[in-house]
């Protein structure tokens, strides 16, 4: 039988401080926001769109980022996609649906001290898209 395709590749920033905990068998596992903006243009006015998105870190990946990122920072990551069901505390049905990360990368850089350096976004325009979200046939 073959295999569905579950990949996701973001950067972003990460909206608060990462949270380590650890399962009752003792394995680290990290969570934490990126909030990823998307720039676009409608009818000639430059528009932008943040979304956030919830991920989880397993193992030795969790506590790496835990460790050396911290509200503000950038970070490239790529993991899958996974949808959980639970119970919360007054018996309601809960789901979510969050990033399980694989692998990520600091994109913040650092200084010779070894300190994150936040770099302001640029200020250089994008190249002009020609096109617009009304000439997408779908």
């Amino acid at each position: 039988m073959a295999s569905d395709l579950n990949k996701v590749i973001l950067i972003g920033r990460m909206v608060r401080d990462p949270e380590l905990r650890y399962t009752q068998n003792g394995s680290a596992v990290s969570s934490f926001s990126l909030a990823n903006n998307r720039t676009y243009t409608a009818s000639g006015e430059k528009k932008e769109i943040v979304s956030f998105f919830d991920c989880v870190a397993w193992g030795k990946t969790g506590e790496v980022i835990v460790q050396y990122c911290k509200k503000g920072h950038r970070i490239g990551i790529e993991g899958r996609l996974q949808s959980r069901n639970w119970e919360d505390q007054n018996g309601n049905k809960r789901k979510t649906v969050e990033i399980v990360i694989d692998n990520f990368q600091f994109l913040t850089p650092k200084d010779s001290h070894g300190e994150s350096v936040e770099v302001p976004h640029p200020t250089q325009e994008p190249e002009s898209n020609p096109y617009s979200d009304e000439d997408i046939p779908f």
